[in-house]
């Protein structure tokens, strides 16, 4: 879910007794390092680094939904004795319940968090809120991975309390992660920006591609989650490494030290810099509002709404109509096109003017009632028009890909149009709009599923 920008400098000194904080400022003293020129990343090893750091920023979220047919198997009704694939349709109390659940101790923890990162970025180092949020988040995931060979039955409310409290948790940690990671890359280059965006982007089409391959092969709904929890472990502990081996080296220090231009190897200086998030508001109040809104829309409308949508042929005995549509289509032709959208944002670098971009942000709000128009079942108001499946695949892209696109620009542009001592608040505030746009989406989306 996720769904920022991070400036406290790794060799940050304490502050001087008789700096004034009136509340809103932030006073950081800065000892800045020695650089004659910005160093090169070798073997572009620190955007492979950020890639991979993106896609384990939202591995819980993607993991957690992927392996719906694990939880549907966890809490089926156990007096029925047949696979749950065998199982009638009709779904048990807890089955029903599970996903809303699911999703409600996911947003809200998700957006508290986000903000109380913002607030603590200049008072908890990087690394603690980085590799603590990592720990906390893998130690989750290795619960969740134990509980996979148990036997749940005979106390499947316990487990699903379990199971919430969990997801809860996994929501508190990671967008610590999620916030810091992106708050600290916005003091690089737009091509390092890009990478943790894709990253993030390239997780959902990893954990569809999973989805659908297990339906494929057939396999169970506990082996299939023991391969989810299993790679889930490993990528967030090769994370952990990655990320020390990312901190220490001289690329990454040059940058997140705030050295901006090149200075004589004898010369050092120290200067007290203040962040004030109302002039920092102030700046990127545009940009914020771009990112609230896209994501109130695109998550009103996904995946919500977009999983109900059917093939024109469902029903008639076709294995792509009545198995593979919803993943193939509603999962991973989404995250194609958002991934897409993030990639050709980081390479055009426009639009740049604001009022562009607010105007392509409202615009976006046409693909809802496109979608509610679609074959989504089943009906209660709504007629269904685009009942083609190409005319439904068609809006899915665009929509998936304006998404990624206005995603990743507001995210390059907003650095920008700030200081360079204020871009890690910079970022992760925007990040914040985000998490709070996706909160009040998901919100209108039941009451969109009403309506169709």
């Amino acid at each position: 879910m996720a769904y920022s920008v991070n400036t406290t400098p790794l060799l940050q000194e304490q502050y001087d007794s008789d700096a004034e904080d009136d509340g809103n400022d932030i006073l950081i003293p800065q000892d800045k390092p020695l650089f004659k020129a910005e160093p090169i990343d070798k073997f572009y090893a620190t955007y492979i680094i950020f890639y991979i750091l993106g896609i384990v920023s939202l591995l819980p979220w993607n993991f957690f939904i992927t392996a719906d047919d694990y939880w549907m198997y966890k809490f089926r009704n156990v007096s029925n004795i047949t696979n749950i694939r065998d199982a009638p349709p009709k779904r048990s109390p807890l089955q029903a319940e599970f996903t809303s659940y699911l999703t409600l101790t996911s947003c809200y923890p998700n957006l508290v968090f986000l903000i109380l990162n913002t607030a603590i970025s200049q008072r908890v180092s990087l690394n603690k809120r980085v590799l603590g949020s990592l720990s906390c988040m893998l130690a989750l995931m290795l619960l969740t991975l134990v509980f996979v060979n148990i036997n749940t039955d005979s106390w499947q409310q316990w487990f699903f309390v379990i199971t919430l409290m969990t997801s809860f948790l996994l929501n508190v940690f990671s967008p610590i992660f999620c916030g810091s990671l992106v708050g600290i890359v916005g003091k690089f280059s737009p091509i390092y920006i890009t990478a943790v965006i894709g990253g993030q982007a390239l997780g959902g089409v990893f954990a569809a591609i999973t989805q659908i391959a297990s339906l494929a092969i057939g396999a169970s709904s506990a082996h299939t989650a023991l391969v989810y929890f299993v790679i889930g472990n490993f990528t967030i502990a090769l994370g952990i490494v990655l990320y020390i081996v990312l901190s220490r080296s001289v690329f990454f220090t040059y940058h997140t030290s705030d050295q901006s231009v090149i200075i004589n190897e004898f010369q050092r200086e120290s200067i007290q810099e203040v962040i004030s998030y109302k002039e920092i508001l102030r700046k990127t109040w545009g940009y914020c509002f771009c990112a609230f809104f896209t994501y109130v829309v695109t998550i009103a409308a996904y995946p919500g709404v977009t999983v109900l949508v059917e093939s024109e042929g469902k029903g008639h005995g076709n294995r792509w109509n009545d198995v593979y549509f919803v993943p193939t289509i509603a999962y991973l032709l989404f995250s194609i096109g958002d991934y897409s959208g993030r990639i050709v944002a980081g390479r055009l670098l426009k639009p740049r003017n604001i009022t562009v971009i607010i105007i392509l942000t409202i615009s976006r709000i046409i693909f809802i009632p496109l979608i509610l128009l679609c074959n989504a079942q089943p009906r209660h108001i709504l007629a269904v028009v685009f009942n083609k499946d190409y005319q439904y695949i068609l809006i899915l892209f665009i929509f998936a890909f304006t998404n990624g696109f206005m995603t990743n620009i507001i995210q390059i542009l907003i650095p920008k149009v700030v200081d360079q001592h204020e871009k890690e608040i910079a970022s992760s505030i925007v990040i914040v709009f985000i998490g709070i746009g996706a909160a009040i989406g998901s919100t209108i989306s039941i009451f969109l599923i009403r309506l169709i």
